[in-house]
């Protein structure tokens, strides 16, 4: 509370990693936000869906939902996990109207193609509770990250995206009217 006094335009984002691994403390948190009016967003990639992730829904004032595609195998391949819990986690939020902002990260070689764009586009343009579509350029900064770790970074190969394929991708989701 000693910071209110920074945040009265604004408010608290809770991110990660995946923030709802720990979904008890962000209801509790959240809960504790509202009592002071503070607005509460949520970072995540939906891939988490269950009843105590519904239960920090009833405190959150916008969600920042990251998308890496609507197609299953691409998503399988970029995730390692299926997108199920995305897309319902999506559907939730359009059924008890919880602001959204989508995230979505294009990456050169599995999310540019001019088909991706428009499948995601056309399939985001259904959703009243999307206020803004955040396409960000994928880059190679959290490479490093992977190497002192000693883990693998599958997409270490994977050039940055070009500025202007940005721009023409940007086009597609306008097209769509959806907010950029």
């Amino acid at each position: 509370m000693k910071y209110k006094s920074f945040i009265t335009k604004g408010g608290v984002t809770v991110t990660g990693g995946e923030p709802l691994l720990q979904a008890g403390f962000i209801k509790e948190f959240f809960q504790l936000c509202k009592q002071e009016n503070i607005h509460t967003a949520l970072d995540t990639s939906g891939a988490i869906f269950n009843e105590k992730v519904k239960e920090v829904l009833e405190h959150t004032d916008l969600v920042l939902l990251d998308i890496k595609s609507v197609d299953p195998e691409t998503h399988q391949t970029l995730t390692g996990i299926k997108q199920d819990n995305t897309l319902r986690f999506l559907n939730y939020l359009e059924e008890k109207g919880i602001n959204t902002w989508v995230r979505h990260v294009i990456v050169p070689g599995y999310t540019d193609s001019e088909e991706e764009l428009e499948k995601l586009a056309v399939f985001l343009s259904k959703y009243k509770v999307i206020k803004k579509v955040e396409l960000l350029p994928y880059h190679t900064m959290g490479v490093h990250k992977y190497e002192q770790l000693g883990m693998e970074y599958k997409l270490k190969d994977t050039a940055t995206l070009p500025s202007e394929r940005l721009v023409s991708a940007k086009q597609i989701f306008e097209k769509h009217s959806l907010p950029l």
